[in-house]
């Protein structure tokens, strides 16, 4: 287990300090559970009033914290110097280099060096992988897919043929790359002809994706993930998207067939774009949102259909009072025609 001291730990993460510097750093730990030995974080400080009964040695915020027992690390940004402060605590383990006895690699495939090839690991004809691979048991690549170093596949994980793949890409168990794109055409007869999916996948560096997610291959062209994009678990990017560069698209998210975000772009939980549409950067599409029109740069919309949202909290804050809304009016339809009945009288 490593350990550092306050001080250490202070100068590692460029953070000034108040407390002892001497004090040993042993552990990271919720504000609540933590520990005398044990750093910990404050990523808003709406949240500072906890920090005066935590036990924890410091604790990384924004700003210094008046009445609490703990140290204070004072940081521009206090999560990313949480998770740096995690990283030097916690690494996954990771597997030893080799190539497992059950594996079956391809005689025109290139690993390269340093690779990890686990249990019943395929790796199909003219595959080129580069340095430091990691493959755990049962990943799948298929022929002629191109993958760069430093490259990740967890269990069950499956890379259809022609897909590229770029450095430092993690998949987590599960995720399929190049799966056929859903597309159909129907005869003159009314059945359902398959249209050939003759594109690929590409997957650009230091991308992410997240359990049982699908990334179908294009018809024509391309789908594309550009550079530093994290897809979380249940997602479905239809054929000849592009998910724009670091984009976050969060779990249940679907994209139907040439749906463009640009980069920046937040997809929250649940969401789902009608494709052949374009999410401009910098957008916030808020969870179970549904778009069926682009989305202006910088915008933030919610709904289905998915429209500006803070247009959106004064309608759902309206919607219990509709059906009140609707008996006043019906009571003043009911009065209106009682008038025009005594006005004809007359």
């Amino acid at each position: 287990m490593p350990s550092f001291t306050l001080e250490q730990l202070a100068e590692f993460l460029g953070c000034e300090f108040t407390g002892e510097t001497a004090t040993p750093i042993t552990g990271v730990a919720t504000i609540e559970k933590a520990g005398p030995s044990d750093v910990t974080f404050l990523a808003n400080m709406r949240y500072a009033p906890k920090a005066k009964a935590t036990r924890a040695a410091a604790v990384i915020a924004s700003e210094p914290l008046r009445g609490a027992g703990a140290a204070t690390l004072v940081s521009r940004n206090p999560y990313h110097d949480f998770a740096r402060t995690l990283a030097l605590f916690y690494q996954a383990p990771k597997p030893a280099s080799g190539v497992h006895p059950t594996a079956v690699i391809a005689e025109s495939a290139h690993v390269g060096e340093n690779a990890s090839i686990g249990a019943y690991v395929v790796v199909g004809e003219n595959v080129s992988i580069g340095k430091n691979a990691a493959l755990y048991p049962h990943a799948v690549v298929y022929a002629g897919c191109k993958i760069g170093d430093d490259f990740t596949a967890h269990s069950h994980v499956s890379i259809r043929e022609f897909c590229v793949i770029g450095d430092r890409v993690i998949l987590h168990n599960g995720v399929v790359i190049g799966g056929d794109g859903f597309g159909f055409a129907k005869t003159n007869e009314g059945l359902q002809y398959k249209i050939p999916q003759t594109g690929n996948v590409v997957i650009e560096d230091d991308v992410e994706v997240q359990t049982l997610t699908s990334i179908d291959r294009a018809t024509l062209g391309e789908t594309r993930v550009k550079r530093g994009a994290k897809i979380d678990s249940l997602c479905q990017i239809g054929h000849a998207c592009v998910v724009g560069e670091d984009n976050i698209i969060c779990g249940q998210t679907g994209l139907a067939g040439s749906t463009t975000l640009e980069e920046n772009v937040i997809m929250a939980a649940q969401t789902g774009a009608a494709g052949h549409m374009t999410i401009h950067k910098n957008a916030i599409v808020w969870a179970q949102s549904g778009l069926k029109h682009d989305v202006p740069e910088g915008a933030i919309v919610a709904g289905s259909p998915a429209f500006e949202s803070n247009l959106w909290l004064r309608a759902t804050a309206a919607f219990p009072k509709l059906p009140e809304l609707m008996k006043t009016v019906r009571a003043l339809e009911r009065r209106v025609a009682e008038l025009e009945e005594q006005l004809k009288a007359r």
